[in-house]
């Protein structure tokens, strides 16, 4: 019964749409309807808001890693595990918004470094490396979530594993229409207009 509560409470807390909040305060529209129709910050960016998208960008991981950090306070290690994964199934399923949600990339790497703080430097690290390398923010959300589970086994054994490799599954089908682009060439590059 308290993993059950605390997978309702994260993913209640993982729903709560902060991409949508910040730009309607703001009065810079209704985000599905802006660009991507995303709710995450990339697309918050695409209002030319800068703050805004930085501040979509810290609530949206902040809400993973405060749903793992009150779990693990209040409840132990599972309901951390259990906490996590279920912020990230709202922030991807809300249930304010029809269950059509944001990819969940800011949101996995919150989740994770506050599950295991290494793990989710080497995620953000590899995530890092690969746009410096590459240009591409999609390919290294991508990279990111495809090796983290790797490291996971490593640092913490195989139920981080599977938790991450369950994100990162989601992240990828998320991430379909990336792909397709990334693999024909017309995926956007960081920085780079029109």
């Amino acid at each position: 019964m308290t993993l059950i509560l605390w997978a309702v409470l994260g993913y209640l807390l993982g729903s709560i749409p902060f991409g949508i909040v910040i730009t309607r305060a703001l009065g810079l529209g209704d985000l599905r309807q802006i660009g991507s129709g995303n709710i995450g910050a990339t697309n918050v960016l695409r209002t030319g808001n800068k703050p805004a998208a930085l501040a979509t960008l810290l609530l949206d991981s902040g809400k993973g890693a405060i749903a793992v950090l009150l779990a693990r306070w209040l409840a132990g290690p599972d309901a951390a595990l259990v906490a996590g994964a279920a912020a990230f199934l709202g922030h991807l399923f809300p249930v304010w918004l029809g269950f059509k949600g944001g990819k969940g990339v800011a949101t996995f790497l919150g989740t994770v470094l506050a599950l295991d703080w290494r793990l989710g430097l080497i995620a953000c690290g590899l995530w890092l490396l690969t746009a410096a390398a590459g240009r591409i923010s999609s390919l290294s959300a991508l990279v990111a979530a495809a090796l983290t589970p790797a490291f996971a086994w490593w640092l913490d054994g195989p139920r981080m594993a599977v938790v991450t490799g369950f994100m990162a599954v989601l992240i990828f089908i998320r991430h379909h229409a990336n792909i397709g682009r990334i693999l024909a060439g017309t995926e956007p590059r960081i920085g780079r207009k029109g």
